[in-house]
């Protein structure tokens, strides 16, 4: 087992990486306020892990609720979020109920959101079963929902009280999800790791095998990373900078996502194309040459992600780009690279050049 720390002050947690930790219940118990859990999945995670979950922290003495959700992106709304808070009110749980979320990025982020809400905050636990959960989103405290107009509009910063990242679970997962996963993986090497994004360039066919030491590896480098720049800007909020630069071929990426309806693309796969976006925007301003947008584009490739863009038009591009929470004062600022290794936020990129770089990027 690795682990690492996420420093917060108060808020700090471990995060555990490794090999059969769902059935370690001496790994959770010492992180609860109270002796019952309410276990949060969904239909196709819960019959794969739920019971090696619950079973230990049964036999710990620990009560376990369970809360089953549909599987998907599209679900994750206010009447999704609603039938988690139904279960808790049935269940008569209480302030000291830990919420564990169990599942990838939607489950992580639904399961977050209710329990920074439900009787104004309870304490949760992360245990994310897919690659892009365990490198990203179950690490930093951002949960939430969709909404029509634009993703994770409308959410909370909670942090959990511990990252549980079993890697036996990715053993399980489709192969367009494992891609997914590997775009975040690829985004830490592009905007503050270009070691790290070197070794991915090595060993990319090892991790798409899913090569237990390989992936462990870049799970362990990756959340490094993360809680680096989460410790230094929590809640996003340096001028320049910061925890936004972990969004680098987001805000392309959420287009795609609500142009085309929730669940359409993988996130992972809208943030790769967003990336070569994000790239070739990039040299258009004059900081990257051409052959290092191919770089990029052809490391995502290798990982088995699309590199174009879907065909919204550029003018719809820019209208749902209008709606991400990076938008500031009326300007949007893009996540984009000075140089590979070295993101930056900019907001005066020319409308023509971010329309050109949509074109040139898009199928």
């Amino acid at each position: 087992m690795r682990s690492l720390n996420v420093s917060l002050g108060t808020r700090s947690y471990p995060i555990h990486i490794g090999g059969g930790l769902l059935s370690q219940a001496a790994l959770v118990t010492p992180h609860l306020r109270t002796p019952r859990v309410a276990i949060v999945s969904n239909e196709t995670v819960a019959p794969l892990y739920l019971d090696k979950l619950a079973a230990p922290l049964r036999a710990a003495g620990v009560a376990v609720a369970e809360i089953i959700l549909p599987d998907g992106e599209a679900y994750k709304n206010w009447e999704t979020l609603n039938r988690i808070f139904d279960r808790l009110l049935a269940e008569r749980c209480d302030r000291g109920t830990t919420l564990i979320a169990l599942g990838g990025g939607v489950i992580g982020d639904l399961c977050g959101f209710a329990a920074a809400s439900y009787q104004r905050g309870v304490p949760f636990i992360q245990v994310p079963t897919t690659l892009l959960a365990q490198v990203d989103s179950s690490v930093g405290g951002k949960t939430g929902i969709n909404h029509p107009r634009g993703k994770n509009m409308i959410g909370a910063f909670w942090q959990p009280q511990l990252v549980l990242a079993d890697t036996d679970t990715l053993q399980t997962l489709p192969a367009r999800e494992l891609a997914a996963g590997l775009a975040e993986v690829v985004k830490y090497g592009l905007i503050r790791d270009l070691p790290f994004l070197e070794w991915l360039e090595a060993h990319m066919e090892a991790l798409v095998a899913r090569d237990g030491a390989a992936l462990a590896h870049a799970i362990e480098r990756s959340c490094r990373n993360k809680a680096e720049v989460v410790a230094a800007d929590e809640l996003e909020t340096a001028s320049e900078g910061g925890r936004a630069l972990l969004n680098l071929g987001h805000t392309f990426g959420h287009a795609i996502e609500t142009g085309l309806g929730y669940g359409q693309w993988l996130h992972g796969e809208a943030v790769a194309a967003g990336t070569v976006m994000a790239a070739e925007l990039s040299r258009r301003l004059g900081w990257l040459h051409a052959d290092e947008v191919e770089r990029v584009r052809r490391l995502l490739a290798r990982a088995g992600l699309p590199v174009r863009g879907a065909a919204l038009g550029a003018e719809r591009y820019l209208e749902l780009m209008g709606h991400d929470k990076k938008v500031i004062a009326g300007k949007l600022r893009l996540v984009l690279l000075k140089r590979i290794g070295e993101a930056v936020t900019h907001a005066d990129a020319p409308r023509a050049d971010i329309v050109a770089a949509i074109e040139a990027c898009c199928a």
